[in-house]
């Protein structure tokens, strides 16, 4: 049974794990500001983190709760989902594999 590379149904791993995955990683880098306050504060704050950098673990958990509850990122992050599953089932080759540089010498 070949699978239909254009096919857009979504499996529950898909839409519940691999999805909220690639949603994750963009939200970070959206959050990137917020993420290196809270990075920053931790690396100066040792032990006493959890007391000391309350307000950039807030700023930052609204930031990314600002992205994981919008549909139109979530469609964005699905539609890209989608863009590199068809690429794989023509293909064959995970986009990892398919972004590595090839070596110039054989």
């Amino acid at each position: 049974m070949a699978l239909d590379p254009a096919e857009q149904h979504l499996r529950h791993v898909e839409k519940d794990v691999l999805i909220p995955k690639i949603m994750r990683e963009k939200a970070r880098e959206r959050c990137s500001e917020q993420v290196q306050d809270f990075t920053e504060c931790c690396k100066n704050s040792g032990l006493l983190m959890v007391v000391k950098c309350r307000k950039e673990n807030s700023a930052l958990k609204e930031c990314l709760t600002t992205y994981y509850n919008d549909p139109v990122f979530y469609e964005e992050c699905k539609m890209e989902y989608l863009k590199e599953r068809e690429e794989f089932r023509k293909t064959g080759i995970p986009t990892k594999k398919r972004l590595q540089k090839l070596p110039t010498s054989m």
